[in-house]
């Protein structure tokens, strides 16, 4: 059981997009600190800041050492899978609307599926609904990756419509 400190470090680690989208880069295949500036557009130290802020938290586990192109050692890291289990504040809600955000910016739009939908649900009925959802998102994220799969991201965000509120 992690203690308080340790708590509250993952929730800063996870407070960032940047830290996120290194979370989403290295979940399913080792990448470089090398390979997640260039794949970020960052700066390999800032990119080496957020990393070793992930390792210290349990996030990111460092692979095997292996010699770069120009001999010199590279460190793969992958995610560890613990952010799925990790709790966080409602806060950290933005955060993640602001991470999805930047993994679309530049896809075209056939690249992009979205369903929304509004409904008029009472707090039971509500409940029911995103425990459901969630049931949903934990068994395929425990689930292990396709060998022949595409990486791909979803984002499910509820929301009281307070527009409707206002008209009432």
């Amino acid at each position: 059981m992690p203690n308080d400190e340790m708590i509250q470090a993952r929730g800063r680690a996870l407070s960032s997009p940047v830290r996120l989208r290194i979370l989403r880069l290295c979940l399913h295949a080792e990448r470089t600190n090398k390979e997640i500036a260039e794949a970020l557009d960052l700066n390999p130290a800032t990119a080496l800041h957020h990393v070793r802020t992930l390792l210290a938290t349990g996030f990111l586990a460092a692979g095997t050492p292996r010699t770069g192109n120009r001999g010199a050692k590279e460190i793969p890291y992958r995610a560890t899978g613990l952010s799925w289990k990790t709790s966080l504040p409602e806060s950290a809600n933005m955060v993640f609307i602001e991470t999805f955000l930047q993994e679309i910016e530049g896809l075209p739009p056939s690249d992009i599926e979205v369903v929304r939908m509004g409904l008029n649900l009472n707090e039971e009925n509500r409940r029911i609904l995103m425990d459901k959802l969630r049931a949903v998102f934990d068994d395929y994220a425990l689930r292990g990756p396709d060998p022949d799969g595409t990486p791909t991201s979803l984002m499910l965000a509820h929301h009281l419509d307070r527009t409707s509120e206002r008209l009432d």
